[in-house]
């Protein structure tokens, strides 16, 4: 028997049909999503002002784990953070938006404690690009720690599906709860509302 073999992409996945059989092998990582408890604040409130293109959901999903480097050059990843409020905001010194918003996020930083882990993604590449988005944060930037991921491929694991800048809001439990692509104020009273509002839930 000869079997012949059809490869289409459909939805993100490749559908594979040979003979009488057919097997679909879907390639995006599986996302599990959760309703949230009825007494969970709404986040959609603090979309205003600055954030007024936030996005938010009531069904949170739990976030990538892909990888990125502490300024060491160790692997580390968002589930080193669980159990803390996240701020992942993914940036390049070519994106000037991204260096414009950065000192917001660096004061969103200063703003709060242990309890908020605010963790800047750098996405440069070249050795002397990253060098040079090291010498930025150090000069404008000093709280915050450099972390980078010079593949460039988590922006495209998140659900700003690349857009830069882009910033997530992450739950004690490692779940997406909001996230803008786009600049914004991250030292702005409605970023604040909104990091409040996770800090106040209990883990």
């Amino acid at each position: 028997m000869i079997w012949t073999i059809v490869i289409a992409a459909v939805a993100g996945g490749l559908i594979i049909i040979g003979g009488h059989a057919a097997l679909v092998y879907f390639l995006f990582k599986e996302r599990f999503e959760i309703a949230l408890p009825a007494t969970a604040p709404s986040l959609a409130a603090h979309a205003i002002g600055s954030l007024s293109e936030l996005q938010t959901t009531d069904t949170p999903y739990f976030v990538t784990e892909d990888g990125f480097l502490t300024p060491d050059g160790a692997p580390t990843s968002l589930a080193d953070f669980r159990g803390r409020v996240v701020v992942l905001n993914v940036w390049a010194m070519w994106c000037r938006p991204c260096r414009t918003e950065l000192p917001t996020i660096a004061a969103l930083d200063e703003a709060y404690g242990e309890d908020l882990a605010v963790v800047a993604v750098n996405v440069d590449r070249t050795p002397d690009e990253i060098a040079a988005a090291q010498a930025f944060l150090a000069e404008e930037n000093a709280p915050l720690t450099f972390y980078s991921d010079p593949t460039f491929e988590l922006p495209f694991r998140l659900p700003g599906r690349g857009a830069m800048p882009q910033t997530l809001v992450i739950d004690r439990e490692g779940r997406i709860r909001a996230w803008l692509a786009g600049e914004a104020d991250w030292s702005s009273p409605e970023a604040r509302g909104l990091v409040d509002a996770l800090l106040a839930e209990e883990g």
